[in-house]
Parts: structure tokens; sequence; C-alpha cells
């Protein structure tokens, strides 16, 4: 993929940089490499923990290091840093609001073949539920960079869904992300929200989408909490009908959280949302191939689009 950069790179090049003039920066690993880690542990091995398979311990001993003034990130297979740390996220880190990155690697379906245990498709329901908790979601390394900086300077929670893999830059090095959103493009019809690496997939939607003389927008929505409301539902002002596509499951994603939005401001905007259904993911399988299978690819997407536009 010509110009594609590695998420993990991208953040982790932003973080040593964010490190050499920081000497409070303690990262800690549970066994998962990058190969930008390589010269972090290689120059700062004084900072450099691999806490091996021992995810709840290692969120337990990052409490310990944040109430001792130094600013944490944590990283891991995203279901283990989420899932199985959820308590004491909750209780070690949440419930004292510490400074905290939790950086989960393998967003929606980007442990493809590894099967069900490494799917991300539920973290976004579970984490948000946490009242302290930050989401970031990049959708290419731009925005994988710049979130490094984000969570550095963030003095509460954070959790950042990095998608494992290379994709093209779709923004610039000069975009400001502190909106939590970007409108990438203005559309009549309908507009399309999406976030994190189905971002690539809602552009091509887009274009397919003017062979059926449907002419859409599409809003990256990549901080997930908390969302500057009044902001966001100004962008929405006239968009009438919104498609909400993710690689996650139906049940507290991002359709979740616009539904919400819409519902509690009363907005009169019909929403039809596009995600993995309410059921196990069991097949095993390339990243593409479960995207047909679970309906949440580009052809699959547009298909259903249609059909909503015709009801």
């Amino acid at each position: 993929m010509k110009n594609a950069i590695d998420f993990r790179n991208a953040f982790f090049d932003n973080l040593y940089d964010i490190a050499i003039k920081n000497k409070e920066v303690v990262f800690i690993t549970s066994d998962m490499p990058a190969e930008s880690l390589v010269k972090y542990n290689k120059d700062f091995p004084d900072r450099f923990i691999n806490s091996r398979v021992a995810e709840q311990n290692t969120v337990s001993v990052a409490a310990g290091l944040a109430l001792s003034g130094k600013k944490v990130f944590i990283y891991g297979m995203l279901p283990f840093v989420t899932m199985r740390c959820y308590e004491q996220i909750k209780v070690d880190i949440c419930s004292m609001n510490l400074p905290v990155t939790l950086i989960g690697l393998g967003a929606g379906l980007s442990f493809d073949v590894d099967g069900p245990t490494a799917h991300g498709v539920i973290d976004i329901a579970i984490m948000r539920s946490l009242p302290e908790m930050t989401i970031l979601n990049p959708s290419d390394p731009i925005t994988a960079s710049a979130f490094a900086e984000t969570a550095y300077s963030s003095c509460t929670p954070t959790y950042i869904r990095l998608h494992k893999g290379r994709t093209p830059s779709i923004y610039d090095n000069a975009t400001d992300f502190s909106d939590g959103f970007s409108i990438l493009k203005n559309g009549d019809d309908l507009c399309i929200i999406t976030t994190g690496v189905m971002l690539h997939t809602a552009l091509r939607i887009r274009d397919e989408l003017k062979r059926y003389s449907l002419d859409a927008g599409v809003i990256d929505l990549y901080q997930l909490k908390p969302i500057k409301e009044d902001l966001f539902l100004k962008a929405l002002t006239n968009h009438k009908k919104i498609v909400t596509i993710e690689e996650h499951s139906l049940i507290g994603g991002l359709g979740s959280i616009i539904s919400e939005i819409i519902t509690d401001n009363q907005r009169p905007i019909s929403l039809k949302r596009i995600a993995l259904k309410d059921e196990q993911c069991f097949h095993y399988g390339k990243r593409e191939w479960l995207r047909e299978v679970y309906k949440v690819d580009a052809d699959s997407i547009v298909k259903q689009i249609i059909a909503w536009e015709k009801k």
C-alpha cells in the first residue's frame, strides 16, 4: 500500500519525541512488540517496563507510578487491555482520575485470523461507561501520531484504540483535532458518520453512492468521549438523514453514541446504524472476508443504505 504507515509506529515515534523532553514518561508493555519501541527501550531503559502477560497487574502498577507523578502509557492487545482489566481500570485508575493512557492494539477485526478472543469489537461499549475516561479512535497515521500528544497533555484517564496495520494518511500534520471530529465531505442527501479505520471505507462508500445519485457527507468522529455536543450538533444542523458505520458491535458503539445525542437533544433526524450484529464473531479469516461475512464491507453497506433510502 503506497505511502502507508503503521499506526503503532506513528504513535510511538511521537511518544518517543515526547519522552526525550519529558523524563516523567513511563511506558509499560504487556509483552507486545512494535518497531518504534526498540529505540524507546534502548534509550530509556529505566522508563520502559515489560510486565509480560499480566495485564491486570500492569494497570495497578501504572496507577502506583501515576500517583508518584509519572505519566504512564500502557500498551497491549486491545481485548486484554480493556476487558481483562476492566475492574482494575475502574478502581485503580478511574476512581482516582489518574492520568494513565491505555493503548489497545487491534481495533475492530484487526487481528482477523487470530479469532474471537483477539477481536476488539465491544470495547467502546464498556470503556465509555467509565465516567472519567476519554476515548480516542485514530483513523489514520496522522491522527495516531497526534493523539500521543493529546494523551500526554491529558490530566485524566485516556483510552486509545489503535488499528493493527498500515493505511495511507487522510489528514495532514497541520490539522487541528481539538474539536473531536472533522467534516471531510459535505452532502445534500445524507451524512455518513464513522470512526477509526472505517473512515477509509466511508470515503469509498461516498464515491459509490454517487452512482445512485446520492450525495453523502462524511464526518470522522475520532474522539468518542467526551463529545463537544453543541459543536457536534451544529455540524448536523442541515442533515435529516444519518448513517453510522463502524467495525464494532451495534450495542454501545458509535451508533449508540449518535442515537443518544440525537434523542437527548430531540433532533428530527432519521438514523441508520450499520455495525456488527449483536452476536459472537466466531468466524476465522482475513479482515476483508470477515467484513463481508458481517456485512460491514463497502458493497454491503452501500446496499443497506440504498435499501434504507427506498423505504
